[in-house]
């Protein structure tokens, strides 16, 4: 990643997570990336600015009424001298200040003070991530163009387990270069991801859905936009937010999916990462189905479109198309089966029959290109997204 000739402007609030800072600023530097920081007073309780100088390389900034600092470099001139500002971690507190535009430190003042691009990792208990309070300031935030790199789930400092974990410095690096369009190898690609489960309506109140999460998908869709490409994500109902820097559109039907899908075209790369249900109800209920002593309704089905075929046979074709295959068995018999059968370019298998892949934070796949097919080993979802936008990446060197 070559950030040559970029800076930063990286403001640490206040939480335990301060510490990947620093290596978020190695990374940065080690990228050519000029990085000036500003430590909150709270932040100050974590690491220290002996520190974030010893690795930046530039001075650090603290206090917005140092006498010194304000001969040097005025607060406004500091808010606007680098390419983009960035939060890291970004605790509750400094998101519902920004929100609501307090300006009474340093990094406040110059949040509000700025004329650059802003981009906030979110690090917090993951009640405080779920309580309406930091919904609502998110919302207000991303509306006003701050770029929000989605936290993490896992076990945390207080032991509660959850969303709320800021990013690895690694994935905050890659939104960086993206928010400050440091190009990649997917430059001037565009990329079209399906994720998420579809939910096809019974009545007003019910549906046929499946265990799909949307996290492979997700994390799909972030890495390929880190890799420079454009990527248009079509989602079905999740419960994870969208990633930053690219277009999202939310879905519920396999109909729905389709159409999106067909007016996103053209497009050069596809992945259909979605869990798209294969049936849906002939006729969909307008009343709820009330029980009766007759016993349940009969569900007359009937087959959904098959967006995967319909990409890899349509005359927008993407160069390469790439399908997901969940089985519980047989997993290479039948995954080869499905390539061929919907003529799409790859197939990433995997077995989710009790493995904890369906719904959970990790994958195991089976690659099957037209040279055969590849075993990859258990990983979290994201690191698999990373290394196949790379071999996608490779595909198109």
């Amino acid at each position: 990643m070559n950030l040559q000739g970029k800076s930063v402007l990286l403001i640490i609030s206040g939480g335990i997570a301060a510490y990947k800072a620093l290596e978020l600023i190695r990374l940065l530097t080690k990228a050519g990336c000029g990085v000036t920081t500003v430590l909150t007073k709270s932040g100050a309780q974590f690491i220290t600015p002996l520190s974030l100088q010893a690795l930046s390389g530039e001075k650090v900034y603290t206090d917005l009424f140092s006498l010194t600092d304000e001969s040097e470099m005025g607060h406004i001139e500091l808010s606007r001298a680098a390419d983009l500002v960035v939060v890291a971690p970004a605790t509750a507190n400094i998101l519902a200040k920004m929100a609501a535009g307090i300006a009474d430190d340093l990094a406040t003042t110059l949040l509000l003070a700025t004329d650059k691009r802003v981009l906030a990792a979110p690090a917090m208990n993951v009640r405080m991530w779920e309580h309406a309070a930091t919904t609502a300031n998110l919302a207000t935030l991303a509306a006003r163009g701050v770029i929000i790199v989605p936290p993490d789930e896992g076990p945390m400092a207080c032991g509660e387990y959850g969303f709320g974990r800021l990013p690895e410095p690694q994935i905050i690096l890659e939104a960086i270069a993206q928010a400050l369009g440091a190009g990649g190898p997917l430059i001037g690609k565009h990329a079209i991801v399906t994720s998420g489960p579809t939910f096809e309506p019974i009545d007003p109140v019910r549906y046929i859905a499946n265990r799909s999460s949307g996290r492979q998908g997700h994390a799909l869709a972030a890495a390929l936009a880190a890799l420079g490409a454009r990527v248009t994500l079509i989602s079905g109902p999740v419960a994870i937010p969208d990633p930053p820097g690219l277009t999202t559109i939310h879905i519920e039907t396999a109909a729905e999916m389709l159409n999106a899908v067909e007016l996103s075209l053209p497009a050069d790369i596809a992945i259909c990462a979605a869990a798209v249900g294969d049936w849906r109800t002939a006729h969909e209920s307008p009343q709820k189905l009330k029980k009766s002593a007759d016993g349940p309704p009969s569900l007359h089905l009937t087959e959904n479109p098959d967006i995967l075929k319909t990409i890899s046979s349509g005359p927008n074709r993407p160069r390469l198309v790439i399908g997901f295959a969940a089985e519980t068995e047989h997993l290479l018999d039948h995954a080869t089966a499905k390539r061929a059968r919907k003529n799409c370019d790859w197939i990433i298998a995997n077995n989710v029959g009790g493995t904890g892949i369906m719904g959970g934070p990790e994958n195991e796949i089976l690659l099957i290109t037209e040279s055969g097919a590849a075993p990859w080993p258990r990983m979290n979802k994201t690191d698999l997204a990373r290394q196949l936008a790379a071999r996608i990446a490779k595909e198109f060197a």
